[in-house]
């Protein structure tokens, strides 16, 4: 059944433990969120957690590598939120896969990161910007003075490659190839397009045992979540298309 709600939301697509979770939290004090992950397994736990403490969140198991899925969980959306559906922040933190085998070993499966992941990024935007932009006229609306947002998630890989990275390197160059080219395609009608890159091990369960002699050298989730929170923040007059986010002791 559907439900009016006056505010517009906030889309985070690789909604699952670390990174996606911390955004999913930080924007669901501003907004109703709409976690998307392959697996409910993912999502659950994040969903409960966020409506136990006083937001709004709803999971679809989502794969945003295929368009008909994609379109499917926006359907689903609309019938939840009403047809009068706005979307303030969308943010595309699906992880590409990543591997070091050496190229002359790697079969067809080289290409898979690449494929996914730009398919992924691709059909997630078509989705959502639709909802993001006015209907009328060339100005987008704020929402609460914040311009509407699209984030996506990189890494140092969409700057340079690396010995045995040529799959991981070309998926995040793609994502990168792309935020490049819908900002400045829709930027000139107020959507803000940013593109992160995270250059570093973010502090994840599965990362609790890496350099532990070294203090503060894994990035924290929460504070990527508040740089995207800064991002969407920005007015028209200032936008930042990409930034990075390293540990004090990162090289680079």
């Amino acid at each position: 059944m559907a439900s009016s709600l006056s505010r517009p939301i906030a889309i985070i697509a690789g909604a699952g433990p670390g990174t996606g979770a911390s955004i999913a939290r930080r924007f669901a004090q501003a907004y109703p969120v709409v976690l998307l992950a392959r697996s409910s397994s993912s999502l659950d736990p994040l969903v409960r957690g966020i409506n136990q403490n006083g937001g709004s969140a709803l999971g679809l198991p989502t794969d945003v590598t295929n368009l008909d899925n994609m379109n499917s969980a926006m359907t689903q959306i609309q019938k939840h939120f009403g047809a009068d559906l706005t979307v303030a922040a969308a943010i595309f933190n699906v992880a590409s896969k990543f591997s070091r085998a050496p190229f002359l070993d790697a079969g067809t499966e080289f290409l898979d990161s690449l494929e996914a992941t730009a398919c992924g990024a691709s059909n997630f935007s078509k989705a959502v910007i639709p909802f993001m932009l006015a209907d009328k006229g060339t100005d987008t609306p704020d929402h609460g003075g914040r311009p509407p947002t699209l984030i996506f998630t990189g890494a140092t890989a969409a700057l340079k490659g690396g010995p045995g990275l040529g799959s991981f390197a070309m998926s995040k160059f793609a994502v990168r190839a792309l935020a490049q080219s819908l900002a400045r395609e829709f930027g000139p009608r107020g959507l803000h397009v940013a593109h992160a890159i995270i250059d570093g091990i973010i502090a994840t369960e599965k990362t609790k045992d890496f350099n532990q002699d070294v203090p503060d050298s894994k990035i924290d989730p929460n504070w990527i979540a508040e740089s995207y929170w800064f991002l969407h923040n920005q007015p028209r007059s200032a936008f930042t298309h990409e930034l990075d986010l390293r540990p004090y002791c990162e090289s680079w």
